[in-house]
C-alpha cells in the first residue's frame, strides 16, 4: 500500500506539473466521476493545487470542484508528455487529465470522487485525519496526544491510525518501532513520555527523509527505494521490515514476524533489540 510519502511525492510531482493549468481533456471509466463531467465539465477549468493529506491526494480545480483519491493497495498515478507511452496498459486507466503540456493518468485507483468544499468537510475518513506527518504545519503536540489517547491499542496499531497519526503505513510502523526500541505488541498504556515522544519524532524524521526535494522546478518523479536505514546500498535499505528470518542489523537476532491488529497486517521486529 502506498504511504504518506509516496503520496506526497505523487502530489508534488502532479502540481508542478499542472497548477495554473487548464484542462484540455478528461476522461475516465467510473460512472460516478463521468456523471460530474457530464454535468459540469471538467474541460476548460484551471487546475489550482494539487497537495496530500496523509494518504488522499485533492486536486482543486476553478469553480470550486475538488477531486479525491486514494490509492489503498495498488493504485498510482502517472505523469506524461503529450503522445509518451504509458508505463501500465489502458485497462489499467481510470482517469486521465490532459492539460497542453502533460497528462496525469491515474492507474487502479479504487476511490475516486468529486467534492465541494463543504461534501468534502463531510467526507468521514478524511475529515477525522490527525495531524500530517509530512505538513509543514505538523502539529507534534496534537500527534502525542492522539496517541497517548489509544491506551488500549498496541503501539504499531496505533501508528497506523490515520485519525491519531497521518500518513504512516506498514513499512514505517515497523521501521518507527524498531528505531526507538519499543516492542510493537505492547500497550500504549505502557509508554513512558519519552517513548511516545521517539514515536512521533522518529516518523516525521524517517518520512521526511524520504520526500527529499532535489529536483529545483523540473518535473521529476521519485524514483528511489524508501530507506530508513541512511544506507545507500538496496539490500540495507530497511531496519526489519520484510526481513523475517534475517539478522538483525544492530544485535544479529533473527527478526521475527506476524500478523496485528484488526486488519492482520504483517509486523517485523526484533525480539533483542525490541524486548
Amino acid at each position: 500500500m502506498p504511504e504518506g510519502d509516496t503520496i506526497f511525492r505523487a502530489a508534488r510531482t502532479l502540481h508542478r506539473a499542472l497548477a495554473g493549468q487548464t484542462v484540455t481533456r478528461f476522461e475516465t471509466v467510473l460512472p460516478r466521476l463521468q456523471r460530474i463531467h457530464d454535468d459540469m465539465p471538467i474541460t476548460g477549468r484551471t487546475i489550482e493545487e494539487v497537495s496530500s493529506s496523509g494518504k488522499w491526494m485533492t486536486i482543486r480545480f476553478s469553480g470550486g470542484l475538488i477531486l479525491l483519491t486514494h490509492m489503498l493497495m495498488s493504485g498510482s498515478w502517472h505523469i506524461y508528455r503529450p503522445g509518451e507511452r504509458w508505463q501500465r496498459p489502458r485497462r489499467d486507466m481510470r482517469i486521465v487529465i490532459s492539460t497542453a503540456d502533460f497528462e496525469a493518468v491515474a492507474f487502479t485507483v479504487p476511490v475516486a470522487e468529486f467534492h465541494t468544499a463543504a461534501s468534502l468537510a463531510r467526507r468521514q475518513g478524511f475529515n477525522q485525519l490527525g495531524p500530517d506527518v509530512l505538513s509543514t504545519g505538523f502539529d507534534e503536540r496534537q500527534a502525542i496526544a492522539n496517541l497517548c489517547a489509544q491506551p488500549d491499542l498496541e503501539v504499531a496499531e496505533a501508528l497506523l491510525r490515520q485519525h491519531v497519526l497521518a500518513g504512516l503505513g506498514n513499512v514505517y510502523k515497523s521501521e518507527v518501532c524498531f528505531a526507538c526500541g519499543i516492542n510493537p505488541f505492547r500497550m500504549v498504556a505502557t509508554l513512558t513520555d519519552e517513548e511516545t515522544n521517539c514515536l512521533v519524532q522518529t516518523a516525521r524524521r524517517l518520512m521526511s527523509r524520504n520526500v527529499s526535494d532535489t529536483s529545483e522546478a523540473r518535473i521529476v518523479t521519485y524514483t528511489g527505494l524508501r530507506r530508513t536505514t541512511g544506507r545507500a546500498h538496496p539490500g540495507e535499505r530497511l531496519w526489519v521490515y520484510g526481513r523475517a528470518g534475517q539478522p538483525c542489523r544492530r544485535c544479529k537476532t533473527p527478526v521475527q514476524s506476524r500478523k496485528q491488529g484488526r486488519e492482520a497486517r504483517v509486523t517485523f521486529w526484533c525480539p533483542a533489540c525490541q524486548r
